[in-house]
């Protein structure tokens, strides 16, 4: 498999004699179907990239994965498949690398409902040949909607997860809260061996169906997501694991975004040491808005917001620290049915030192969310082309020329 690269040359004018930034844009050759969708991308504490996706087939839909190894994609190999998946444009399946074990989720029905679905974990130790039996994270045992999975790596070869949970949705006399509430948030951590080890309930009230995001800090795990008042405020909240403890969900900002249902448009969270950044869609001031919020203290307080994009966006962000902590941000911006896949790089202080679209996808729910990680200092970023009812993942490395 070969790339081709694209050099890219964005001109900021300025009075300063000093070179101006640009972008060199490397295309990768990626051996999927024209039917592939929902893009993950994940970087292991030891730089190896992973990319995984869902191909739709005669069958029902597979789950793959890829591994960048210097400047090629590997060849895809199989995680799972089946013919009774939950699958959708913005909750979708993820791949994790932890020492020698990979995990991976995905969301399997139910009988009793077409939103009736558990998580399901497999891992693999022979780098992905074999896959173990699934399990199922949560053990509520309520047929209700469980997704918006976001997984990261902890030491000692555990895993953390963290989920929306709708177990309180469903009358269940049989469950402690009882009758029909909320969705909540949920989290745990599961060993090589797929051992639930940990449960909580971290949020006993939350927004239906926005993203979580979660990122390790120098004290601790941090997971992000769209909250739900009694008054139909949906902004974003942090919580965070402190000596084994949970903090009070707090709001990293007070939009007051006032919806009464649920805009499938969650945050995303990168952490390096004390630094955590957050970026997130809110549509509080009658107008669309992406926004980003930096944290010097390991998430206990954020700075105000800045404003990224605002008008003609979609939002669908994310959010990666690169190893030279350069900030890279993504999100889509619409111009007509055409939906721009945005590209914005930042210093560690959120200053912006370059802004780039990458590619063109549709404005379609089909097109999904663009998902971005790192390989040392470069960006690593995944689409997802939608068009004439094909869909092809796509993905490129992009290097900062100063």
């Amino acid at each position: 498999m070969k790339k081709f690269s694209i050099l890219v040359l964005v001109l900021l004018f300025s009075c300063s004699e000093k070179s101006n930034p640009s972008l060199e844009i490397n295309l990768f050759d990626l051996p999927v179907s024209d039917q592939s969708l929902t893009p993950n991308l994940y970087t292991s504490e030891n730089g190896d990239v992973y990319l995984s996706w869902l191909e739709r087939t005669d069958e029902g839909v597979a789950f793959k994965f890829s591994m960048l190894e210097e400047s090629e994609w590997t060849q895809p190999k199989l995680i799972s498949s089946g013919n009774n998946w939950f699958v959708n444009w913005a909750d979708f399946p993820s791949f994790i690398a932890n020492e020698n074990t990979l995990s991976a989720h995905w969301l399997q029905k139910r009988s009793e409902g077409t939103y009736d679905y558990d998580i399901r974990i497999s891992q693999s130790q022979d780098n992905g040949i074999t896959w173990s039996e699934s399990f199922i994270p949560h053990n509520d045992g309520i047929s209700a909607e469980h997704g918006f999975v976001s997984m990261r790596a902890l030491p000692n070869n555990q895993n953390f997860a963290t989920w929306l949970d709708g177990r309180n949705t469903k009358v269940s006399h049989d469950h402690e809260h009882g009758g029909s509430g909320a969705m909540t948030l949920r989290a745990g951590i599961f060993d090589s061996q797929g051992k639930m080890l940990s449960d909580w309930e971290l949020d006993d009230r939350t927004c239906d169906c926005c993203q979580t995001s979660a990122a390790m800090t120098s004290k601790g795990m941090i997971v992000a997501y769209r909250d739900r008042s009694e008054n139909e405020i949906r902004d974003i909240y942090v919580t965070r694991n402190l000596s084994g403890e949970w903090t009070e969900p707090k709001p990293v900002f007070n939009d007051n975004w006032e919806i009464s249902g649920c805009p499938v448009n969650g945050p995303s969270i990168t952490a390096s040491e004390d630094r955590v950044a957050l970026a997130w869609f809110t549509a509080a001031k009658g107008y669309a808005e992406v926004k980003m919020a930096i944290s010097s203290d390991a998430g206990d307080s954020f700075n105000a917001p800045k404003v990224i994009s605002q008008g003609n966006t979609l939002g669908r962000v994310g959010i990666s620290f690169l190893s030279n902590d350069t900030l890279a941000m993504s999100w889509l911006e619409t111009n007509d049915d055409i939906a721009n896949v945005m590209l914005a790089l930042f210093d560690k202080n959120g200053n912006e030192i370059i802004r780039q679209s990458i590619a063109q996808t549709s404005v379609a729910r089909a097109s999904g969310f663009p998902v971005i990680s790192h390989k040392g200092g470069n960006v690593v970023l995944a689409w997802t082309e939608s068009q004439d009812g094909q869909s092809v993942v796509k993905s490129a490395e992009i290097k900062l020329l100063l």
